[in-house]
């Protein structure tokens, strides 16, 4: 079998192991490739970060590329998480560890996951269409993980379940949060909820490491110097 490579990263399986749309944003490029772009935006060198929805595994493995970087990442569907598991010991060096499970705010607690055929959309969220069949995980509390493991950046793309989390968690230690919106599940009154509630925690978005729905949110009062975008606006990014 050849080795496909998408955004530079090594996915070491077969077509038949995910659905035909799946595999057909694989090779043609289009898998996360928003992420791909801006995610360098959010992870700097030396960063610890929690990855929230890894996928795959391509974002982690590209995170993990960045010099001294450690990640820390979960997902919720074990067959995927297995998958990225293969993709990380075929693109890292050993500065991440993948846990299959879940955090949330709060006292832990049992949550329904709903595994579909395309496994970008399982999630937590039953109505979001129609499923394979569900699975009960047990979450762990986010903040005590965070302070734990001294993490300073989240990375979190976990189809909708964005929206409560970042209401309720305190996310103390967090510098910079990116992640990808979900209007689709909750509208603009659930962009309302996330922004509102992240001003209110000490975060701004971000304008130079958003894009469309890929969106970064900072503590940053560090004076910045113009910056030139034209080259990219040319290049359509």
């Amino acid at each position: 079998m050849d080795t496909v490579t998408l955004h530079g990263i090594k996915i070491p399986f077969a077509p038949d192991e995910v659905s035909p749309v799946i595999w057909q944003a694989i090779i043609s490029g289009r898998y996360e490739a928003k992420e791909a772009k801006w995610v360098f935006k959010a992870v700097k060198r030396a960063d610890r970060v929690l990855e929230l929805g890894s996928g795959i595994g391509v974002i982690t493995s590209l995170m993990a590329t960045i010099p001294n970087v450690r990640i820390w990442a979960f997902e919720a569907n074990p067959s995927t998480a297995a998958l990225a598991q293969r993709v990380l010991d075929t693109n890292t060096a050993g500065n991440v560890l993948l846990t299959q499970g879940i955090l949330a705010a709060g006292e832990p607690a049992d949550h329904r996951f709903y595994v579909r055929k395309d496994l970008w959309m399982s999630s937590m969220d039953k109505e979001q269409g129609p499923y394979e069949h569900e699975i009960s995980l047990a979450s762990a509390n986010i903040d005590n993980f965070i302070a734990a493991h001294d993490i300073n950046v989240l990375v979190m793309d976990i189809e909708g379940a964005e929206r409560d989390l970042l209401q309720k968690a305190d996310l103390s230690g967090i510098e910079r949060i990116f992640l990808e919106l979900h209007d689709h599940l909750y509208g603009l009154a659930g962009i309302r909820d996330i922004t509102q509630a992240l001003a209110e925690k000490g975060y701004a978005y971000d304008p130079r490491g958003s894009y469309g729905p890929c969106v970064l949110f900072a503590k940053d009062e560090t004076v910045r110097e113009y910056e030139d975008d034209t080259a990219e606006h040319h290049m359509g990014l």
